[in-house]
This record gives structure tokens, C-alpha cells and sequence, in this order.
């Protein structure tokens, strides 16, 4: 039986991260899964699990990774850090051709390199099988709450990126403290709205339906979570129709205002495509009728569907005001601001549970076919580039994005 060397490699990353791909205790269970495997990790002064952390399970750490097949990481790879003739599994940020990423992906075909992008892993139902996205909702949602705390002056949370672990952010959830009338809407339904409702569902609130939300008098703080048919529209007779709205998004409008004038919160967790229409504009913003005054912006996109998210913000300073009259970015205890949190890194903040929870989906859902038989062709399908130096045939698209100069 011929040995498969994994390799975890070093985050090379400026500003640095702290995950990893596998923990100490992960890594020695793929060696005991896969008796033909054999883990080595690449020594790092910055990772959350210290390099004796995975001594202590038995692993082999050290700096030259040359010897092995297949290379872990979390970020982008620097170019120069990248071996010839291996497999890389990381976030690559190319296939939606990102022009910073692009001399990235060329060096990688130089190199010969086979690309497993992390973005593109799905199953058979071409449902995404890995990512961060649960722990962005739940340091996301929790930074939410932190904000409304510094708002109101009512109560204050030590942020996550201070705290040890999980355990403690859940643990300074019991400082929390909402009016009777507060009232937060949720939207979004995959791992990262999710993930916010697991922090949501350790308050003091109560989760109603839209229609409740929007018509019925409640004497305790609550929350409603939207799916896309309560909040958009047909332009033409203000029907929904959802396989119509993936596919002609741009005949669709928002009718998100009526939320707006009822929520003191928004949380946004939805996927959402540029073809879109926007969801909570500078218009509902500026009306007089707006009662959101912290949107924790989980989904972070820039300038596109929340008109207050006009830049990401960063761990340790993660709000800032928006004033709605001039679409510009002021102090945010200004008279007037809406607070906005839109960190574009969360799952950092808490990066050792967040690599846990990573690890068990590549235990779980990537190894078996990485290591085994694939008949869903997970790999294959994720595979960007080949070993000749070539892009894979889902992946042809890029190669116009590759001949662009810089």
C-alpha cells in the first residue's frame, strides 16, 4: 500500500489568519480513517492550534512539505510558496475571475498545480459541502447584538475575538438586554442565516411569522426570518414565482420597506446575485417612516442590495455610521447614523471552533472522495486547473479572465 502525504501548510496571508483546515485531534483522525495517510504539518507561529498541539497527537511538524501530494490550507496560497506538480485544496477567490487573484491562478497553472477550490466543492444536488459560512452567522449575529448594546447604551459584550472560545461568547449572551418593543428581521436560509440563528435562539426573543411581524401588537422583543417571497416582488402584478426569480431576478423589485418601518434591526445572511434587485435602499433609508437603526451586515456585499454597507469594516473595529440623508459614512453614535456592522471575516474571530466545524465537513464530505471512489465527481467538479498545467473543462471559462494583462 503506497503512502499519501497530506500536508497542512502554513497561512502565508497578509493580514494573517488564524484557521486551519484540520485540527491536531482531526488530522489523527484522518490517519486512523485512512491507514495509508500520513499527516504533516508545516510549523506556524500564528495558527490557533500551536505547532506542540499537533506534536502532542503524534504528528510530524516541520517546515519543508515538498515530500507531500496533497496541500491544505485556508486562504489564498502566495505565489511563491507554491510547489510544482502538487494538489492544493484552498479558497483560491478566482472563479468569479476577482482581477487581484488572477496572476495567482496563472502561476498555479505554471506550476502545474491541481486546484480543489474549497468554493466549488458540491454534492450530487450541487449543494456546497464546505465552507465557513455557519460561523460567519454566528459571530456576525453576535456582533450585531454587541452593536445595538454600544447603540443603546444598555449593556455591553466583550467582543468575539477576545473571547476564548464559543463557550465564552455564548456565556456574554446573558448580558444582553432588549426592550419590550425591539424588533429584529432575519434574512436568509443557508449555513450563514443559520448560523445566526443559533445566537438568536440564546436571547430573549421570540421569533414570529412575517405576517404577525408586520400586523400583530407584541408585548415582547421579536424576530421574524425571511425567505425570498415575503420580501420581493414581481414588478408587473406583485406575484412571486421562485424558479422565475433565479432566473429573471431583474423583473422583480423589494418590498422590503415594510419591514423597515418596523425593525430596529436587519441581519442579512442571503446569497444574493448581482442581476438582483436591491433589498434595502438609500430611499427606505431616508424616509421618515425607516425605523432600522443597526444593520449587522453578514453578507457583506458593497455597494449592492443594503445601501448602508459602503465598506467592509475590520475584527476590532467592526461598526461605523451611516448617515441616510447623504449616503455617507459618519461617526456611529451620530444623532441620526444607522450603526453599520459588515466585517467581511468573521469566522477569524472565533477561528478555533471555526476550523473544527470546517474540519468535520472535509472529514466527512471531502476525504471519502478525495482519498476513495467518487462517483459524484466532488473532485473532479472542484478541480480548477490539472496536473498538465491546464484549466479543467468546468473551469474553460476563466481562460479569457487568465489572457487579460494586469
Amino acid at each position: 500500500m503506497s503512502i499519501i502525504n497530506i500536508g497542512i501548510i502554513r497561512e502565508g496571508k497578509t493580514p494573517p489568519d488564524f484557521r486551519v483546515p484540520l485540527s491536531p485531534e482531526q488530522c489523527k483522525q484522518l490517519q486512523d480513517t485512512y491507514p495509508q495517510v500520513k499527516v504533516t504539518i508545516q510549523t506556524s507561529p500564528i495558527r490557533c492550534f500551536s505547532d506542540q498541539a499537533y506534536i502532542d497527537q503524534g504528528l510530524t511538524v516541520q517546515e519543508d512539505l515538498s515530500h507531500c501530494d496533497i496541500l491544505l490550507g485556508v486562504k489564498e496560497v502566495p505565489k511563491a510558496q507554491l510547489i510544482p506538480n502538487k494538489t492544493y485544496l484552498f479558497f483560491s477567490h478566482t472563479i468569479k475571475k476577482q482581477p487581484y487573484n488572477r496572476a495567482l491562478l496563472q502561476e498555479i497553472l505554471n506550476k502545474q498545480i491541481r486546484l480543489v477550490d474549497y468554493e466549488v466543492l458540491k454534492d450530487a444536488q450541487n449543494k456546497r459541502i464546505t465552507g465557513f459560512g455557519r460561523y460567519a452567522g454566528i459571530v456576525g449575529a453576535y456582533n450585531g447584538f454587541l452593536t445595538f448594546g454600544l447603540q443603546t447604551k444598555s449593556f455591553e459584550l466583550k467582543p468575539a475575538h477576545l473571547c476564548h472560545d464559543r463557550k465564552e461568547v455564548e456565556s456574554e449572551l446573558k448580558k444582553v438586554k432588549l426592550p419590550s418593543n425591539f424588533r429584529c428581521v432575519l434574512t436568509g436560509f443557508g449555513k450563514v442565516g443559520h448560523g445566526a440563528r443559533e445566537i438568536i435562539s440564546l436571547l430573549p426573543i421570540k421569533e414570529v411569522s412575517a405576517e404577525s411581524f408586520l400586523n400583530d401588537t407584541h408585548l415582547e422583543p421579536v424576530f421574524t426570518h425571511l425567505d425570498t417571497h415575503q420580501y420581493f416582488a414581481r414588478k408587473a402584478d406583485n406575484g412571486f414565482d421562485k424558479a422565475d426569480f433565479y432566473a429573471n431576478p431583474e423583473n422583480y423589485k423589494s418590498n422590503f420597506e415594510a419591514f423597515s418601518q418596523i425593525a430596529d434591526m436587519y441581519i442579512p445572511c442571503h446569497f444574493w446575485s448581482a442581476k438582483s434587485p436591491l433589498i434595502l435602499t438609500q430611499d427606505m433609508l431616508r424616509s421618515a417612516q425607516n425605523r432600522i437603526k443597526l444593520v449587522a451586515d453578514i453578507s457583506c456585499d458593497i455597494a449592492g442590495p443594503i445601501a448602508c454597507t459602503i465598506r467592509p469594516s475590520k475584527i476590532g473595529n467592526s461598526y461605523y455610521g451611516y448617515d441616510p440623508q447623504t449616503g455617507l459614512e459618519v461617526p456611529f453614535d451620530q444623532t441620526g447614523a444607522i450603526a453599520v456592522m459588515a466585517v467581511d471575516n468573521l469566522p477569524c474571530e472565533l477561528p478555533k471552533d471555526a476550523s473544527i466545524d470546517f474540519g468535520k465537513q472535509l472529514l466527512n464530505n471531502v476525504f471519502p472522495a478525495l482519498l476513495g471512489e467518487d462517483p459524484d465527481q466532488i473532485i473532479y467538479r472542484a478541480s480548477e486547473t490539472t496536473v498538465d498545467g491546464q484549466l479543467n473543462e468546468p473551469f474553460l471559462y476563466l481562460q479569457d479572465y487568465l489572457n487579460e494583462s494586469h
